[in-house]
């Protein structure tokens, strides 16, 4: 059984932006292309990519990848009362809190994320790992 994970928006910037973090990422997406991982995103994590990707580069080049991505990673939307209930949750960011209780929601196994003030946030009912953490993870 292939593990439900969701992938924050920074993993996949990584990954497509060629950035610092990049060969954990590409193993991540690796990983779900062979289906140990499914992987699933916000319709909020594809407005950012397409943001990003069509700035480095441009129109046609960044609705390319958003597709490719889209071949292998799921979109999950969030129901009214799952955005109710984050943004009555403790949590400041309301990006963050929208998407954390989506994957909440969707009862994923993992939450993917390199942003540490929402790593510190996470609860045991979804823990939220760097991409090395996973990595880690999965090898135990």
């Amino acid at each position: 059984m292939a593990f439900k994970v969701f992938i924050d928006a920074n993993i996949l910037l990584d990954f497509t932006l060629k950035r610092s973090e990049y060969a954990q990422s590409k193993k991540i997406i690796e990983l779900v292309i062979e289906g140990t991982v499914e992987a699933y995103i916000t319709p909020s994590i594809v407005h950012v990519l397409g943001y990003w990707l069509t700035k480095e580069y441009g129109n046609s080049k960044a609705k390319e990848l958003l597709l490719t991505i889209l071949s292998d990673i799921t979109v999950i939307d969030i129901p009214h009362e799952i955005v109710v209930n984050a943004l009555h949750s403790k949590m400041n960011d309301i990006e963050d809190a929208l998407i954390y209780f989506t994957a909440i929601h969707y009862k994923l196994d993992y939450f993917i994320s390199r942003d540490k003030s929402l790593q510190k946030q996470g609860t045991p009912t979804l823990p939220i790992y760097t991409p090395k953490e996973f990595l880690a993870e999965l090898t135990q």
